[in-house]
């Protein structure tokens, strides 16, 4: 790829520029002198030990590279810092006969695993091979950056790849092969932002070779972070709170890097997962759920299934398929939710973030009605959908709360939320022995009946009327379920579809699971995954926090006004910005799109991030997709902007806009029809018809 305008630039005399102007500005620095440990008062950063003295300061951010894991731990409450080293190589020749300009364009040759550049006439190249080697396991640093050893023979597979792209180059002189320490994180991305187990400590590192082109932008983000307390994008895939302890174990991070230094230049398909640092959160279900045909995804490190392999496929095929196009599980998902929508299935999501929160008064409501932007002052057994907004009303947090007893509350929240959730809370609690905060996601095993048979299965265990008259939606109770007392059923199942949650104390989760199976054989009960999970949701416009919703995204913009109660007689967060939203209107706003003209069997598939037009003018990008089996179509959920024509400046989006407008998804460069809707699709759930009988211009919401 050539762009014009990119240049090449040396880091260090960036760094070096930086640093003048900075000084100039009154910025004090210390060369030469060592950090020997961060100090914290009270869950806040006070000042820095160095071998010259203590500097006192509130906030220090730890921008030390492959040292950040190290310095991370030496504070006196730890910080970790997931990342580790490898050896990374690159050679430098002499000038070419005719001195390569300036403005050469940068190559990437991925297949080649090589990357190709001007250096002073003549070429800079390195790669990244398929079989790195991690240094410094052992956490024996460099003192300070300086080459490391020679090695051809490993450098070999590179060389080959450079001369098949540049023959000439056989004859060109090699001044050196460079081997130097560079970091790598565990998902590929750059950590950023504030320590979640201290106030203060922010840290920007682990730029997986990329520093200088990451580097203005996020100097930039960070620097708005610290002074305002959020940045102005939301970065939550960079965040470090993504992250918890369990990934900061040397084994892990050395595994981890072999696998991902090699995925920088690889194909990377849709819903591919990691296959180092496995199986290390597992529900006590897993070897039972394994032996049924399982195939897993990992989320923060809890596996979850992805769909049930029967018996019949071959297990070698399915595993192997990696496409853009219709996957190889999509008749097995489709099974999966026609049992869904016609029987009963069951899904394990314990890796759900749980937390329970309670008070010897009435604290524990008070700081929630303050933190959560619904009203939670319901009567005991009821659950309240709701968002934990930040001050410009934006998603911190999107969760189900249900009320245990007056004083007592309990709180699901997405599976990546633990370390962020667990942070925000602890920040805005305050310091009261009278109020208990507890992580209990590993206390409880989770598990979704979904479908229209559920209620016989729970009524047939706990002995005890499930129907709606004696068992109403969004409500909780703890039962027996056959022989296991204390199980909170909740009535709800995160999809639009009929069930119920079950929050079983993991000693009893296998007998529980059990139970289900066995007595749900009669009313055809099988197992589900997350797929199948994805379609439903997706086809009744159910927004998850991570994929659809963020830090910037507000319930007003996504269509949740009914879990914001504005008038609930206290003040919580972002309720001024909402206010204000409330009366200025929307500047983009979540809506479902029914691809028209998409084939299925042919067409390349949307996965997510695919462009929307709007009468032929780029209106935003969608979210989140699947194919729903219901409408027999794909739907996509994603945000419409209305950008003028005259300036590009974002002006108000109404429900009159969107539904005045003619819309095409764009994907791989082929653009196909798609009717917007801003409510869910409810005529075709009520009963359902082949696709071929309906036309969805006469398709209306509720």
């Amino acid at each position: 790829m050539h762009v014009p305008e990119d240049a090449v630039v040396s880091s260090a005399d960036v760094a070096l520029a930086l640093a003048s102007a900075a000084s100039q500005n009154g910025v004090q620095i210390y060369d030469r002198t060592s950090v020997l440990h961060v100090m914290v008062k009270k869950g806040q950063v006070t000042g820095v030990e160095t071998d010259k003295g203590q500097i006192e300061c509130q906030y220090f951010v730890n921008c030390a590279g492959q040292w950040a894991y190290e310095l991370g731990l030496s504070n006196e409450e730890p910080v970790s810092i997931p990342l580790h080293a490898c050896e990374h190589f690159y050679l430098l020749t002499r000038p070419l006969e005719t001195p390569l300009q300036s403005n050469t364009p940068t190559v990437v040759d991925a297949d080649g695993r090589i990357y190709i550049r001007n250096w002073q006439g003549g070429i800079l190249s390195g790669g990244f091979e398929k079989n790195p080697k991690p240094i410094f396991t052992e956490g024996k640093n460099q003192l300070e950056i300086q080459n490391l050893q020679e090695d051809w023979d490993h450098f070999e597979p590179l060389l080959s790849s450079l001369l098949r792209r540049m023959p000439e180059l056989e004859t060109l002189e090699i001044v050196k092969l460079v081997n130097c320490p560079e970091t790598f994180t565990p998902d590929m991305r750059c950590i950023m932002g504030e320590s979640p187990a201290v106030q203060g400590y922010y840290v920007l590192v682990g730029m997986n070779s990329a520093g200088l082109s990451f580097a203005g932008g996020a100097g930039r983000y960070l620097a708005e972070w610290m002074v305002h307390g959020y940045p102005s994008e939301s970065i939550w895939e960079l965040d470090l709170k993504r992250f918890g302890a369990l990934q900061s174990s040397r084994t892990f991070l050395r595994h981890r890097v072999m696998e991902v230094m090699p995925l920088l230049y690889d194909l990377k398909v849709p819903r591919w997962d990691f296959q180092t640092g496995r199986q290390l959160r597992t529900s006590p279900l897993y070897d039972r759920l394994d032996a049924q045909g399982a195939r897993w995804m990992e989320k923060h490190g809890f596996e979850r299934p992805k769909y049930f392999v029967p018996p019949d496929k071959d297990l070698l095929a399915l595993e192997q398929s990696k496409t853009f196009y219709k996957p190889d599980w999509f008749d097995i998902v489709e099974s999966e939710v026609k049992c869904c929508k016609e029987a009963v299935c069951v899904i394990d999501m314990s890796s759900f973030t749980k937390f329970e929160i309670t008070s010897t008064g009435d604290q524990a409501l008070e700081i929630l009605q303050y933190l959560f932007s619904n009203d939670l002052d319901v009567p005991v057994g009821h659950i309240v959908h709701t968002g934990m907004l930040n001050e410009g009303g934006g998603y911190e947090n999107d969760c189900s709360i249900a009320r245990l007893s007056k004083r007592s509350f309990f709180m699901i929240s997405p599976t990546d939320q633990q370390v962020h959730c667990w942070a925000w809370l602890k920040k805005h609690m305050p310091e009261d022995s009278n109020l208990l905060l507890e992580d209990v996601t590993w206390k409880y095993t989770a598990l979704n009946l979904i479908g229209p048979r559920a209620v016989d299965v729970l009524s047939e265990l706990s002995y005890a009327p499930m129907t709606p008259d004696h068992f109403p939606s969004l409500f909780c109770k703890e039962m027996s379920v056959g022989y296991a007392n204390g199980i909170r059923v909740m009535s709800m199942t995160h999809t639009g579809e009929p069930g119920f949650m079950l929050y079983i104390p993991i000693e009893y989760a296998l007998h529980v699971y059990n139970e289900v199976m066995s007595v749900g054989q009669k009313y055809g009960i099988r197992n589900a995954g997350y797929y199948a999970l994805r379609s439903l949701r997706i086809e009744k416009f159910f927004a998850f926090w991570g994929q659809d919703l963020n830090t910037l995204t507000t319930p007003l913009e996504c269509g949740r006004e009914s879990r914001v109660k504005l008038d609930k007689g206290m003040d919580f967060i972002g309720r001024d910005a909402l206010l204000q939203q409330k009366q200025n209107g929307v500047y983009k706003r979540l809506t479902m799109f029914i691809l028209d003209d998409h084939d299925t069997d042919l067409d390349l598939w949307p996965w997510w991030g695919e462009p929307i037009y709007r009468n032929g003018q780029y209106a935003g990008k969608t979210t989140s997709s699947a194919y729903s089996y219901t409408l027999e179509r794909h739907v996509c959920l994603g945000f419409v902007h209305n950008f003028s024509e005259d300036t590009g400046e974002e002006q108000v989006v109404t429900a009159d806009f969107i539904n005045r407008g003619e819309y095409e998804i764009d994907i791989a460069g082929h653009r196909f029809q798609a009717k917007a809707k801003l409510y869910p699709v409810t005529s075709l759930f009520t009963h359902k018809r082949r696709k071929d009988d309906v036309e969805l211009s006469d398709l209306h919401g509720k």
